[in-house]
Parts: structure tokens; sequence; C-alpha cells
């Protein structure tokens, strides 16, 4: 069975190694989980140590919960309603997932006449239900199911709303650490911080309090002051992007991009294109035939220290890209290419943000130009991605 339980976690893109497994079976050998009588195991036991033996970064433990709630479905709702709970399990479930109140609201029921109800309930009911106050289903007031309301109740499968099942089953608590996963303002600010390089420069302005401390203990308890340069974040960013046609679906995810940049970086310079980059960009959408900014004269203004990032769908006809007159707005006498080759050497470190999953990059011929002339520097707009892309910015 556990054969079987590894290659499922292989399937789901795990890095799981045949000596990881190894241990997790020398584990159960030992009796690290197991039985807690003759008739007793809990499968929860098992997936905290599954999960310890497996994984060893905590942003697969999202991916993990998905492999094992898939492979073990149905087992632990077998085990529970064989056997009774113990008492100390059943106390520490409660003091997490109960308030005051609901721990009143249970008593009224008691959990063995809760358990009982769900086995007579799941014997009786012979299909899907939805809503009502007795069958097991989504909505409504039953204490079984999903999707309702009771204080009373036993959650089965999906995600909470009210917080106030008894016992949550396949619970997943680590969604967030998945690096496959769309940004938040949030998340994006730490990823960004991978760019952040501290220099030390100026004069000897800041004291330096630990140092001073360990300096004058080591000096008898005489006061030896020490002082380092001030410390400045020098990180110049150059944000370019794409606003408008099929950029509007992604509005919003580059919204939280762009507000996560301007308070992660305190040297940033933005500038707006549309589709492809071509002899000049805006700041403003509104005015942006009223008030362009020539790209020779960004190139020019900014020195090469700059970090260059374009946002962009890099979706659009190829001839966008590679023709004069190609744009869709008005006769660009050169093409966006010679543009974009022209940015690119002006600033060495340069990376392509594509808010488009990549699984339908290889289909779009406009990505698959951008890529070459972005010397392959695209990156999905996702945690690992992002950090991909200021990973690479701050060699």
């Amino acid at each position: 069975m556990l054969i079987d339980f590894f290659y499922t976690l292989r399937a789901a893109q795990l890095p799981v190694s045949v000596k990881e497994f190894l241990s997790l079976l020398e584990a159960l050998e030992a009796g690290i989980v197991g039985p807690r009588s003759e008739d007793a195991w809990s499968l929860d036991d098992f997936y905290f140590m599954a999960r310890l033996a497996l994984v060893k970064d905590e942003k697969h433990y999202d991916k993990f919960d998905r492999a094992f709630a898939a492979y073990f479905k149905g087992v632990e709702a077998a085990a529970e309603l064989a056997r009774e709970l113990p008492s100390d399990w059943l106390t520490q479930m409660l003091e997490r997932e109960l308030s005051d109140e609901q721990k009143a609201a249970l008593q009224k029921l008691g959990w063995d006449e809760l358990m009982e109800t769900l086995k007579k309930r799941l014997a009786e009911q012979k299909g899907r239900h939805e809503g009502g106050s007795k069958w097991i289903g989504t909505g409504g007031t039953s204490p079984f199911g999903n999707g309702g309301y009771n204080p009373q109740g036993i959650r089965i499968g999906g995600q909470s709303k009210n917080k106030s099942a008894v016992k949550v089953w396949e619970q997943r608590a680590y969604q967030d650490y998945d690096d496959q996963q769309e940004l938040g303002t949030r998340n994006i600010k730490v990823a960004l911080r991978r760019l952040r390089r501290f220099a030390r420069e100026g004069n000897e302005l800041e004291l330096d309090l630990p140092d001073t401390i360990r300096s004058t203990a080591a000096n008898a308890g005489y006061l030896d002051i020490k002082m380092v340069p001030e410390r400045h974040n020098n990180v110049k960013v150059l944000l370019l992007m794409d606003v408008g046609g099929t950029m509007d679906e992604h509005i919003q995810r580059v919204e939280e991009l762009f507000s996560a940049v301007r308070s992660e970086f305190k040297h940033l310079e933005f500038y707006y294109f549309h589709n492809c980059v071509y002899d000049f960009m805006w700041k403003n959408n509104r005015r942006r035939f009223a008030e362009k900014f020539p790209t020779w004269d960004i190139i020019r203004k900014y020195n090469k220290d700059y970090k260059l990032i374009f946002v962009g769908d890099a979706t659009m006809s190829p001839y966008e890209i590679l023709q004069p007159g190609g744009s869709v707005e008005y006769n660009n006498e050169e093409p966006g290419a010679e543009w974009l080759q022209r940015l690119t050497h002006a600033f060495p470190k340069f990376a392509w943000i594509n808010p488009e999953p990549p699984g339908v990059w290889q289909y779009r011929q406009s990505i698959s130009i951008i890529q070459q002339l972005m010397a392959q520097r695209m990156y999905p707009l996702s945690l690992k991605g992002l950090e991909d892309a200021m990973r690479l910015l701050s060699k």
C-alpha cells in the first residue's frame, strides 16, 4: 500500500526520494506511530510522521496535503466510525477548534450521540443532498456535511466557512506555501526582497549597539563605542508595464505587483507601454498621447545599474514585434524588436514577468519571440517565478 502512496506523491510532483521513503518505513517499523490500542489507530499520526519524513520544504506542504487526501480518502472516515475516540484527542480537538459558546452547544448533544447519528445517516442516505437540516450534504443546517452551519457539526470535505465543525476533514492548512500559487501583495514583497542589497557607504554615523556592548564587556567595563557606516538601499529599478487589451484580465495581479514594488524599492522609475515597446512610453494612461516620453530619452536618462523589469503577457500579433508599422495604435517607424534589444543592451540586468500561466507559452508565437529577445529571461508571476527573476537580477 505504501509503495502506491509513494508513487502518488511522485505523480503530484513532490520531490520525494527513495531514501526518504525508506526513512518513513523505518519509523513505522520502530513504532514511532501506530495503534494506540488493540482496536484503535490514528491516520493523523501517520500523516504527521509521513510529512516529517518525506517533505523537506514547507512550500510543498499543500501538494502533500492534496496527494495525501486523494490517496487516503475514506480511510479515516471508516476508522473513526469503527472505534471510540480517545478522550485526550477529543479534548485537544475541542480546545483547538471551538469557542466557549460552541463547547457549551456541543454538550447539548454529546459526542457519542453525534457520532452514532452520523453512522445512521451514512447507512440511510442513498445519494447527494443539498440544503436541509438532516442529510449529509452541502448547505443547510445539518450537523454533517459542508457549506452550511451547525455549531455541533462534523464538516466532511471542502473548507470551513463557519469554523465551527468538531472535526475538520481534509483540511489544507498550507495553501500559501505552494511555490506555484499566484501572489498577493504581501507575498510579492517577500519575493522582491531577494533583490534588495544594502551597501554600506558614507561616514561612520550609525551606532553599532550590539558591538559596542560586546566590546565594552571585553574591555573590562570601559566604554568602547563602535560605529558602522549608514546603510542605504541602493537597488534601482526601471519597471515597464504593458497595459490594455489582453492585459485587462491581469489588472488586479499587476496592481498588486506594482504596489509591492513601490513599497520595496526606494529608487523606482516606471513607464507604460501597450503590447510591445516602441519609440515612446507614458506615465499616465489618460494622457498617454499628450504626455509621451521618448524611449531614447529613457535609455539615456538612466544608468546601466538600473534593473530593467518588463511586465506583460507578451500576447499579440508577431507583426507587432517584428515589422515597422506593426503597432495596432499608430504607424511605428521601427519594429518593437529593435527597441527591446536597445533596452536590454542599455540595461544588462533585465527580466520579463509574464502573468500568463507557463502552460500556454508554447502555444503563442509572440511569447516565443519575446522569450528569444529576452534571452529566455521570462518568468511567470508566481512565487517561484518571481524569486527566480529577483535572484537573476541580483547577480
